[in-house]
């Protein structure tokens, strides 16, 4: 079947041949679509201190956090905010899931696309006290536990619910996947014992690591993290292996971007892609990269829709699977 491309992102993705005219008259808000204090969060705070701290728009920043409905409060806030060029929202792969896994009426191709910024990675992590040393541990015992062992994420049918079902079809193991309100919240369970793991990102886990309540097993990575500072005493990003070198065979990332409303012009578009082609120059945001273990990855333009019309491919394929698609 030959596709068809929304006539929104045809008209955003033509080139901008005269001069930058257009630039914001108001403050500019960025929307995040998840509590105050989570990554997402983290990252459009970074992105506010680097733009103001660099002076790289005129207008003041705000940030607003909608976490309502797993996100869907704040995609159908800028669905419904089409043409108005002072809002943002910072994406994850929520963008794809929260609609599939809820029939909310409302699609990544209802923005436009700006830039994705990184990629994040996910990692298994356990409480230091339990004896897994190694992927395979946590697996052989999730084989044999009689009850099932429980890991804990970020909300139900999202990215951590996603690798906790595969790992179970992957492995043939049995877990018990236990919902909470963000991955601070998870990390908290996990260090005191409440729960045997749980799949948060390194931003997430980094001060219980840091202070001995969690160890890291492994990443869902295609390959291991390139950052080599030293986090605790004896390991770095960098030296947690991959789930797949550890016989896991699972591999996860979620993007990181930013969308504007639709129906926006060429030129404001063209405007925040520059814009964001500034904050990822910055020293704010490299110290924010490296200290959050985040993989480099900026696109923008027919880049960034191929990007994300293979990433929303993939997702649907692991959500039907784990039967996360909304039916009703």
């Amino acid at each position: 079947m030959k596709s068809v491309v929304p006539t929104v992102i045809a008209t955003v993705l033509l080139p901008i041949t005269a001069a930058q005219a257009w630039e914001p008259t108001k403050p500019i808000e960025i929307i995040v679509p998840f509590a105050p204090g989570g990554s997402s969060d983290q990252m459009a705070r970074t992105i506010q201190g680097a733009i103001q701290k660099n002076n790289l728009v005129k207008q003041p920043i705000i940030i607003v956090n909608k976490p309502a409905a797993t996100g869907g409060e704040a995609m159908l806030d800028i669905q419904k905010s089409a043409g108005d060029p002072h809002k943002l929202i910072t994406t994850s792969s929520g963008i794809y899931m929260t609609p599939l896994s809820t029939k909310l009426p409302v699609n990544w191709k209802d923005f436009t696309p700006i830039a994705m910024l990184a990629q994040d990675v996910f990692v298994l992590w356990v409480n230091s006290a339990k004896p897994y040393k190694t992927a395979k541990d946590f697996i052989e015992a999730a084989k044999v536990a009689s009850p099932p062992l429980k890991t804990g994420g970020n909300g139900s049918k999202r990215e951590d619910h996603l690798i906790s079902v595969i790992m179970e079809q992957t492995s043939g193991a049995k877990i018990t996947y236990v919902p909470y309100q963000g991955g601070g919240p998870a990390s908290v369970q996990l260090a005191g014992g409440h729960i045997d793991a749980n799949m948060n990102n390194p931003a997430e886990e980094i001060a219980n690591w840091r202070s001995g309540a969690v160890k890291p097993l492994c990443a869902f990575s295609p390959k291991p993290m390139e950052y080599t500072q030293k986090i605790t005493a004896d390991m770095a990003w960098s030296d947690i292996p991959t789930c797949a070198s550890q016989g896991l065979d699972v591999s996860y990332q979620m993007l990181r971007g930013m969308f504007m409303p639709g129906k926006v012009t060429a030129e404001q578009q063209t405007f925040y892609v520059d814009l964001f082609k500034k904050v990822i120059e910055t020293p704010e945001w490299k110290t924010y990269l490296e200290r959050n273990a985040l993989v480099p990855d900026f696109r923008s333009g027919q880049s960034f829709v191929d990007f994300l019309t293979e990433d929303e491919r993939k997702h649907k394929e692991l959500m039907t699977k784990a039967g996360f698609i909304a039916t009703n």
